[in-house]
């Protein structure tokens, strides 16, 4: 008699059965027990097993009780990543009572692929675990092959090369980007200077980041020509909030052009003015000055602030110079009418200071910088993960209002009056 021979096919398609597949997965990402396999917390062949056992009973229902929606069907021999080698494991069958098609195992199929492993440890990385106790981890399990040192080394620069380049080439045609912050962070003697997009709806987006010794023009022009080569949109009006570096601010004209409002950091202004004073009197003026910006009108605060510099002339000249440059587009909310409704999000950096916290939590660890290459990684890295828990900015119910103001602000009633002739 001929040996009869089983097709190995996939089901797909019985909604009861894709029902206990959805049930299965979601169980998968409450537990996260797939995750913790895979980084070699002490659990090793023995969780895989019983892994795969609770599929099989989550399909086939209890062994002699029949009442899932397939039927055990033997094992076969089978393979899953533990670390960054295969351990050989035995697979439970299960083929379904509709059409007798092989059901496969949810848990078995998320164990095939090592690059799982490496976004796992990239996570645990991130979270300040290091590649030793990666190691250590895997010593506990004597079932799996382990991992060495230098293997958690190279995975980790292979996870994190490959979020490097999704944050530097990932496409920006789709954002509807109405106001950009744009910052930089010093990692040792380097500076990463950070782009942060605010989409209409006002949700918070990396729009990319550069390395550079300092915020000169030339380097600051080609950093916003690539976000452009990249899909932004210079169709619409876009706030630009910048702490004042010459090099940031020509670049951001010259790049952007008449479509960029420039709002300039009302803290960097205020701490810039009060460094030039005595250490006894930097209190009290910082006091005046942030009262005068906290006025909701541009007409009332831009008065306070050139009282304050005629007051200031005759305490320190440097001071009062200090606040005369730049001052108008510190006022630029103000000059939209939009100060009380927008200024907690965007009349500072603060945006992307809470950016550079999170980096800080992030990276802090990281006691000597080797290069620019592992600076950029961790960086891109960081960035990507902190991404998906920024919160909306404040006021975003606020932002059709702030392109409809921009929209229809002229460029004339717009360019800085001159101080001198106005004081």
């Amino acid at each position: 008699m001929a040996k009869k021979t089983i097709t190995k096919k996939t089901w797909k398609g019985n909604p009861a059965v894709e029902a206990a597949l959805a049930e299965i997965r979601a169980d998968q990402q409450r537990e996260m027990s797939l995750a913790a396999i895979q980084a070699l917390v002490p659990v090793g062949l023995a969780a895989v097993a019983e892994r795969l056992q609770r599929d099989l009973t989550a399909l086939a229902g209890r062994k002699h009780q029949r009442d899932g929606v397939g039927y055990r069907w033997g094992s076969n021999a089978g393979s899953v990543f533990l670390g960054d080698q295969k351990a050989h494991v035995k697979v439970p069958r299960v083929r379904s009572k509709v059409d007798d098609l092989e059901i496969p195992l949810p848990s078995y199929e998320a164990l095939q692929s090592p690059r799982t492993v490496e976004e796992v440890m990239l996570r645990r990385v991130i979270a300040g675990i290091s590649g030793g106790r990666y190691e250590e981890a895997a010593l506990c399990v004597p079932e799996t092959f382990g991992i060495s040192r230098d293997s958690v080394s190279k995975k980790w620069i292979r996870a994190s090369g490959r979020k490097l380049r999704v944050i530097g080439n990932r496409s920006l045609k789709k954002l509807d980007i109405v106001a950009i912050i744009l910052d930089g962070k010093w990692f040792g003697d380097n500076e990463i200077i950070i782009a942060l997009g605010v989409t209409l709806k006002g949700e918070k987006v990396i729009l990319g980041f550069i390395e550079a010794s300092t915020e000169k023009y030339e380097v600051c022009r080609d950093f916003l020509n690539g976000l452009l080569e990249r899909g932004l949109t210079k169709e619409n009006e876009i706030l630009v909030v910048i702490d004042g570096g010459k090099g940031l601010r020509k670049a951001v004209d010259v790049v952007l052009g008449e479509k960029a409002f420039i709002q300039r950091c009302q803290w960097h202004k205020r701490e810039n003015v009060v460094g030039y004073l005595p250490k006894e009197r930097q209190q009290e003026w910082r006091g005046k000055l942030q009262a005068a910006y906290e006025l909701p009108t541009y007409e009332a605060a831009r008065a306070r602030l050139l009282a304050h510099r005629r007051e200031l002339k005759g305490i320190n000249a440097s001071a009062a110079a200090s606040l005369t440059e730049g001052l108008e587009e510190t006022l630029t909310l103000h000059r939209l009418g939009l100060f009380e409704e927008l200024g907690a999000s965007f009349k500072t950096t603060n945006i992307i200071e809470n950016v550079n916290g999170l980096l800080d939590r992030l990276t802090g660890r990281v006691t000597r910088w080797r290069n620019s290459d592992q600076r950029q990684r961790w960086v891109g890295t960081a960035l990507l993960d902190i991404e998906p828990r920024l919160r909306k900015v404040k006021g975003h119910k606020h932002l059709l209002a702030l392109r409809q103001a921009m929209q229809e602000v002229s460029l004339e009633k717009y360019q800085p009056t001159r101080l001198q002739e106005a004081a």
